[in-house]
């Protein structure tokens, strides 16, 4: 069962301003990550469950963090089926992601009052998770449709909240763009969590990264 409400996970990504995205199948590797995270000022982390036995990667390191990590709220990205999303539901995520608009994915959270963010990439679709009871839209993938979209789509409908995920980096210029269009916060994945850093488990330069990014979103934030 969800540590966490609907309204605190997306409170606490409108405070924070990023989700960092994360997956490995390495459970202690994880918990280094999430810990170096953590430390950096991130309390959201959105683990995206691709390997086979994700599940049980997760488990563990949802428990690590309810008991060592005071605040951090764990949720699930990458899921494509209402089963899946139950299924992580019961182990304890606080928020589900998806790649695309699933209203089979929508009712079972809804019915668990578990935040989740569809990814979409029409108006349509935009509003169609809206209707459903979408708090924050993911925009997926980012790269494809920028912050210019973002920026259109704002006119009109200035209640809608969007995390943008995909071609999301930490350079002040790439920032800059998706939070002056509007956005409410931003995923990111392998532009923080690179390969190299994981592979030299140099934990000192992703704690240091996130920080650094927090704080520029935030200076961004104050215009």
């Amino acid at each position: 069962m969800a540590n966490h409400t609907r309204i605190e996970v997306v409170q606490t990504m409108q405070e924070t301003g990023m989700v960092p995205l994360f997956y490995h199948p390495d459970i202690e590797l994880g918990k280094e990550v999430l810990k170096a995270c953590y430390d950096g000022g991130a309390r959201l982390l959105e683990f995206t469950a691709r390997g086979d036995f994700a599940f049980e990667v997760f488990a563990v390191l949802n428990k690590y963090a309810i008991k060592e990590l005071p605040g951090m709220i764990m949720g699930v990205g990458s899921i494509t089926d209402a089963a899946a999303a139950s299924m992580f539901m019961q182990m304890g995520a606080n928020f589900i992601v998806t790649p695309t608009l699933r209203e089979d994915i929508a009712i079972v959270c809804n019915r668990r009052k578990v935040m989740w963010s569809p990814g979409c990439g029409t108006l349509t679709e935009i509003n169609r998770a809206e209707e459903l009871g979408c708090e924050v839209v993911k925009l997926f993938p980012g790269s494809t449709y920028g912050p210019g979209f973002v920026k259109a789509i704002k006119g009109p409908q200035p209640w809608t909240s969007v995390m943008p995920t995909g071609g999301v980096s930490k350079e002040e210029s790439n920032l800059r763009g998706w939070f002056e269009a509007g956005v409410t916060c931003v995923g990111m994945g392998s532009k923080l969590i690179s390969k190299d850093i994981l592979k030299a488990r140099d934990f000192a330069k992703l704690k240091s990264d996130v920080a650094k990014a927090l704080e520029l979103i935030k200076t961004i934030r104050k215009g």
